[in-house]
């Protein structure tokens, strides 16, 4: 036999006491992100991304504390997602910024895309712009 826990009371009743819960085994862990990154992206997918072809397009925004931003493709379509261990260069991109990349489907459906091999080709004029390391320069 099996025990079984009481029977909650009738939804009327007003003595409902919360649920007790044990605390759950992740909490104060960090759960791995979804994303594909340059780390985790497989072998096989980085070798396809890699002999497409090569894209323009504009940042149209990127969040460096959060690790991603979109590129607007040069020639129209949906934005594209970019992760920040798929920009190459000194710079981080910001907003304007004219760059080149290849792109790389994000699993598990693969129906997304991902830009890889990111490179800022001009720097949007007027702005500041950061390296990796924090140093700044305006452009």
């Amino acid at each position: 036999n099996t025990a079984r826990p009481p029977a909650a009371p009738a939804s009327g009743d007003s003595s409902r006491r919360p649920r007790e819960r044990s605390p759950s085994p992740l909490r104060g862990y960090l759960i791995p992100s979804p994303l594909p990154t340059r780390r985790t992206r497989t072998f096989s997918a980085t070798v396809r991304a890699s002999e497409g072809p090569i894209y323009k397009g504009v940042c149209k925004c990127f969040c460096r504390s959060k690790g991603h931003g979109f590129i607007t493709p040069a020639d129209g379509g949906p934005d594209i997602f970019v992760h920040i261990s798929d920009i190459e260069g000194e710079y981080v991109p910001v907003a304007g910024d004219e760059v080149t990349y290849k792109m790389c489907t994000i699993p598990p459906k693969n129906e997304k895309l991902q830009a890889v091999e990111v490179v800022i080709t001009h720097l949007a004029p007027g702005t500041k712009h950061e390296t990796w390391s924090g140093h700044v320069i305006s452009s």
